[in-house]
């Protein structure tokens, strides 16, 4: 019971926080190279959305319920709050240059330090243990595929074209910074 009202407490402040950075952190297009986002900002939303939906409709059946992990919903929602903490603390670090949409400041500078020392993109990596912590939650395999790949898929999509924008927009400077971090997973990929 106790676990229920953390999780929902939780899911509230992240519910809440991505609803807010959607609306305030747009970019401003006076002040940007150009937008380059190709609607890969509406593309998660959507995805997100279709994956929770679909995903909570099948958990409530009882096929495809497994426990892999001891304490597996503790340990869900470990992740849910270490990606929670990891995103805030890249969107904190970025302070104004970070946007939800993909766009390039005139006087866009490369952060390197803080999360940013490990990853490149430390505010997905956030998000994607966020929604591996939640399909964790769920205790039902099917649940964990449909809320977890698409989703996954979809912010690799993303990053993908943030990448190349970062590379043909800022160059150099970006391309070595790629050759000594990973895109998401510190050491690892």
């Amino acid at each position: 019971m106790a676990l229920n009202i953390i999780f929902y407490i939780i899911s509230f402040i992240w519910i809440i926080s991505e609803i807010v950075l959607s609306r305030m952190k747009k970019s401003d297009l006076e002040n940007s190279i150009t937008d380059y986002d190709k609607h890969t900002f509406r593309n998660i939303w959507i995805t997100v959305l279709l994956s929770l939906i679909i995903g909570i409709f099948v958990s409530t059946f009882s096929f495809g319920r497994i426990s892999i992990l001891p304490y597996q919903q503790i340990i869900g929602l470990i992740l849910i709050s270490l990606g929670l903490l990891i995103r805030w603390s890249a969107i904190l670090k970025l302070k104004e240059s970070f946007t939800v949409d993909i766009s390039v400041k005139k006087d866009q500078k490369i952060i390197k330090d803080g999360v940013y020392k490990f990853v490149r993109h430390p505010s997905y990596s956030g998000s994607l243990l966020s929604f591996l912590g939640l399909s964790l939650m769920f205790t039902n395999v099917f649940t964990f595929l449909i809320i977890f790949i698409p989703i996954t898929i979809s912010f690799l999509h993303r990053i993908n074209i943030e990448e190349k924008v970062l590379n043909d927009v800022i160059g150099t400077e970006y391309i070595e910074y790629s050759k000594q971090t990973k895109k998401l997973i510190p050491f690892v990929y």
